[in-house]
């Protein structure tokens, strides 16, 4: 079997970033002579024709299209490879990272993340988005630098990650609320109103099928994405929200918080980061504030 030309990488790479045989040729200080001849040697060698002339220009063929994510992510993966490792100064690093968080986790870590960066990294620059959902894309794309949440069946398994805590169920209240005071069991606590949080839209969670187990259900009144607005609600009203305990200590301020009369499993809390990042000097230091200010 022919060992294939790994150099065919790098120049499909550009050939595909580029959609032009000139443009390319131009990037990688070749003639469009010598250029065309490769691009000639990538379709004998994949079996398509990857580029096709269309008008004036050459667009990508759907097996063009596949590749592209790929090919780039398989040359900055050599780069990263054959790159002379670094040792980073982070008094000296100028760079912005997107950190992409519940409004919880924001709420809980973000001040004390700040002031660790601006005290060893005062050039580092911190951009917060909300985490609406768990799609991968914006960490695939490079778009957000590095995530925190719960990794399910759902993660995307090419995602590498780390837990950073583990946190616990437990139920809020307003001050005043008749669950503030008294034995709290399965069956008071089933017999409220409740608020259901879910990212995903879901009509039941974790908590229902924990009281399910009991023979129990609870009435859920109204749902909500995220715990903010969720515990804004609990404060005006008699309804009662199921919240981690440690990603909403801020968020809970001025409310009642008790322990669930009932069994639920802990929640690990991870930071998730695409594989092309893992071996990039800044992103490992910013993954270790993470997890230290998290410790």
């Amino acid at each position: 079997m022919t060992t294939p030309d790994l150099n065919l990488l790098i120049t499909l790479d550009v050939l595909l970033r580029e959609g032009s045989v000139a443009r390319a040729a131009k990037c990688l200080r070749l003639s469009p002579s010598a250029m065309s001849r490769a691009l000639a040697r990538l379709r004998e060698t994949t079996g398509d024709p990857l580029l096709v002339r269309a008008g004036r220009g050459l667009v990508p063929t759907p097996r063009a299209l596949e590749l592209r994510e790929r090919v780039s992510h398989l040359v900055q993966d050599a780069e990263a490879v054959l790159r002379p490792a670094e040792v980073l100064d982070p008094g000296r690093l100028q760079r912005t990272f997107t950190l992409r968080n519940t409004d919880g986790f924001v709420e809980t870590f973000a001040a004390a993340l700040l002031a660790r960066i601006a005290e060893e990294a005062p050039g580092v620059r911190l951009r917060f988005v909300q985490k609406a959902d768990k799609d991968s894309t914006p960490l695939r794309e490079g778009r957000v630098d590095l995530e925190t949440g719960v990794v399910d069946d759902s993660t995307d398994p090419t995602l590498h990650s780390r837990i950073l805590f583990q946190d616990q169920w437990i139920g809020v209240v307003r001050e005043g609320h008749p669950l503030s005071t008294g034995k709290i069991t399965s069956r008071r606590f089933a017999g409220g109103e409740h608020i259901l949080i879910s990212r995903r839209g879901r009509s039941s969670g974790p908590v229902d099928e924990a009281l399910l187990a009991l023979g129990l259900t609870r009435d859920i009144v109204t749902s909500f994405g995220g715990f903010s607005a969720a515990l804004t609600l609990v404060r005006e009203s008699e309804l009662i929200a199921t919240v981690p305990q440690r990603h909403t200590s801020k968020l809970r301020t001025g409310l009642h918080s008790f322990a669930l009369p009932f069994a639920m499993p802990d929640i690990s809390v991870s930071m998730l980061w695409h594989p092309r990042m893992g071996a990039d000097p800044a992103h490992r230091w910013l993954r270790e504030c993470v997890r230290q200010v998290c410790a």
